[in-house]
């Protein structure tokens, strides 16, 4: 009847999210579950650094969205607040160079950025290790995602730099913890022979969650931040299924929060099976969004050129990028390589007749997909 209210709608001043925070992808939770044994090993290895010596170097690795960084920012944050040591975490999607570590590792030690030009890499490390020094303070160095410095050929710049650090600085202590998605990339083997002789660190693995560990984190998220009653049982189990399916936790997380944003667009108080299907579509690639995110406009170049010319040859590709870019096929090449690696494309060898073996190019996604994302 006219007039009537409808309970189970949503009026305009009200939401399914009680804290709608909770389902940002870099979140970190209060409790933190399944990773014990990781946490420990982690603490054991940092341990040194509360005494004010260096801690033991340590490699994180393990598949993507299986709690590598929640880690250690929980560990660099109880840190902060109960001891002198220093922690900086470094995202190695965004700064890809060794210049770009050392201005993270500046900005966290000094609180400003240093100059954006007109200062040597000599005078911002010398700068990082004096204060050091001076304050007798131990740094601990997370490069998150360091497969990207492998990528740009900085890692072993980099991490030469930081291990060294004590030798060129007598005084300086500074541990590192290398974190890595990239289970095809052998952090040790690919470092140069200089840095593998001082960068013997401990290994601590992260395996994907299995399917009772994804629904209880789940439905931790879920309870801190939907309002009571806002998803069921079946809806949960839902998600946990295709967050299982894919093996990356951000997927379901992303998942709860579009599905929650579908209802909304219902008006509906509660979230139905319908909203988590349609929402699926868009959160299974959250990998391939967070992988094109840190793409410089020439790499993006490439992509869109892949789309238009998806299974092509890669000479053929080329012309269409030298084309747009104007770049020659040494980068076209080193762009190649990147994009394989990061999964975003698949170059595979194959026999061209007359001309020997050649690469042939393709999207690892849906070129729609792929597009929309860019």
């Amino acid at each position: 009847m006219p007039g009537d209210a409808d309970d189970d709608m949503l009026s305009w001043d009200e939401s399914v999210f009680r804290n709608e925070s909770v389902f940002e992808i870099d979140y970190v939770p209060e409790t933190f579950r399944h990773r014990e044994s990781q946490l420990e090993n982690l603490k054991y290895a940092l341990r040194p650094a509360v005494r004010g010596s260096r801690p033991l170097n340590t490699v994180v690795r393990g598949p993507p969205g299986t709690g590598k960084t929640t880690a250690v920012q929980k560990l660099f944050s109880e840190l902060r607040a109960r001891t002198e040591v220093r922690t900086v975490r470094v995202n190695c999607q965004v700064d890809s160079t060794r210049y770009a570590v050392f201005s993270r590792l500046f900005e966290g030690i000094f609180e400003y950025e240093p100059p954006s030009s007109g200062i040597s890499f000599k005078k911002l490390f010398g700068q990082i290790t004096d204060r050091l020094v001076e304050e007798n303070e131990v740094l601990v160095v997370a490069l998150d995602d360091v497969n990207y410095l492998f990528y740009e050929n900085e890692a072993s710049d980099t991490l030469y730099s930081l291990l060294r650090a004590h030798e060129a600085h007598s005084g300086a202590k500074i541990g590192v913890v290398v974190v890595s998605s990239d289970l095809g990339l052998d952090v040790i083997e690919d470092l140069d022979g200089r840095v593998r002789s001082v960068f013997r660190p401990d290994e601590v693995y992260f395996p994907v969650y299995d399917a009772e560990e994804i629904y209880d984190i789940l439905l931790e998220r879920a309870k801190r931040g939907f309002h009571e009653d806002v998803i069921g049982d079946a809806e949960l189990e839902r998600v946990a299924e295709l967050t299982a399916e894919s093996g990356d936790l951000r997927v379901g997380i992303d998942l709860l929060r579009r599905a929650g944003l579908n209802a909304e667009m219902r008006a509906s108080q509660a979230v139905a099976l319908e909203d988590v299907e349609s929402a699926y579509d868009k959160s299974k690639h959250v990998h391939l969004s967070r992988s094109l995110q840190g793409l410089s406009e020439s790499e993006r170049a490439l992509v869109r050129v892949l789309a238009a010319n998806d299974g092509e040859r890669a000479g053929e590709v080329y012309e269409a990028f030298h084309d747009e870019t104007d770049l020659g096929y040494t980068r076209y090449s080193e762009i190649i390589n990147k994009l394989d690696q990061l999964g975003v494309i698949d170059a595979e060898y194959a026999e061209a007749e007359g001309r020997g073996r050649s690469r042939e190019l393709s999207l690892a996604y849906d070129a729609e997909a792929v597009l929309d994302r860019l």
